[in-house]
């Protein structure tokens, strides 16, 4: 079980299901059947890539890393292949329960994972893998809660309303979602022989401006259009606004302190820890990216898996 677990990284397995809400709530849905599955599938496909990453690594991993499962000999290379292929399989099974358009985007995140795993994350284009692999969870989320596009779940028919829409989409949430997950992979291509500053920086700057972006997403949405359609009284924070604010804020300081000392002292540890961080952040940012599009209860019990993570990652490293 303990060699499985830390085959699986299953600490961060609490990363994956703010994934689907955010997505539905990003499409005016509320948490539903869609969602379960969507998170069902996620689940799947995501310790798929776990297992098929260490087997993939194996090489490279009995050098740097001999404690891990497989080099160590505690999980043979044949069984962390096999379980990548069923869990695969079964994640793509559950996402067809949820309609044929969510098959067609777990389809896409599974090759995309698959290519990660296998080609490119050694190449340039290894983050951007990552990212869209990260994006396209969400959008799994988005298209198993409903479909038709966010304005028409809102109900919203003019060119206002439309423009709304696409500020608080789900595709401005997929794209900031995988623009950390852009950083954190960066940061990770050196956790195991340190040695880069200008890395941990670029990606503090970038989380700095996603925390900024969420929290003025709304404000622009607000100030679009014809100046009749304008609010004429200033706006006053509401609760769903001090809670996005919160979770913004919990985003900002579970990712930004540990890119910050990676940054002073790029050792292995500490970049290591700015990578845990940042797996761990994805939580915090999912909730911030409910509570924004109008679900704060989603975003709040997105927050409940936080101390459920912290505990688990002193026990499972999450990278």
């Amino acid at each position: 079980m303990r060699a499985w677990s830390e085959l699986f990284r299953v600490s961060a397995l609490f990363s994956v299901p703010g994934d689907a809400l955010a997505g539905a709530a990003a499409v005016g849905r509320g948490p539903g059947r869609g969602t379960a599955f969507a998170i069902g599938a996620s689940l799947c496909l995501y310790e798929a890539g776990m297992a098929l990453n260490d087997w993939a690594d194996r090489e490279e991993d009995a050098v740097d890393r001999p404690h891990r499962p497989i080099p160590s000999g505690r999980v043979s290379p044949a069984a962390a292949l096999g379980a990548a292929g069923v869990l695969t399989a079964a994640g793509l099974a559950i996402a067809a329960r949820a309609g044929r358009p969510a098959l067609a985007v777990a389809t896409g995140l599974a090759a995309t994972v698959w290519a990660y795993d296998l080609r490119l994350k050694h190449t340039k284009a290894g983050p951007a893998a990552m990212a869209a692999a990260r994006s396209l969870d969400l959008l799994l989320g988005a298209t198993a809660a409903g479909s038709g596009t966010a304005a028409t779940a809102r109900g919203g028919g003019d060119n206002v309303a439309a423009r709304i829409a696409f500020v608080r989409g789900p595709l401005p949430a997929a794209l900031a979602l995988g623009a950390h997950t852009y950083g954190v992979t960066a940061v990770s291509r050196h956790e195991a022989q340190g040695g880069s500053t200008a890395v941990p920086l670029a990606v503090l700057a970038t989380t700095a401006a996603l925390g900024a972006a969420v929290l003025t997403a709304d404000r622009a949405a607000r100030t679009q259009g014809p100046r009749e359609h304008r609010p004429t009284r200033p706006h006053h924070l509401t609760p769903a606004d001090l809670l996005l604010t919160a979770f913004t804020g919990a985003y900002l300081r579970t990712a930004g302190s540990p890119l910050l000392h990676a940054a002073l002292n790029p050792s292995p540890p500490l970049t290591q820890r700015a990578v845990g961080g940042g797996i761990r952040a994805m939580i915090p940012l999912q909730a911030a990216l409910a509570a924004r599009n109008g679900a704060p209860g989603s975003g709040l019990a997105v927050m409940a898996l936080v101390p459920l993570a912290r505990a688990l990652a002193r026990k499972v490293s999450p990278t």
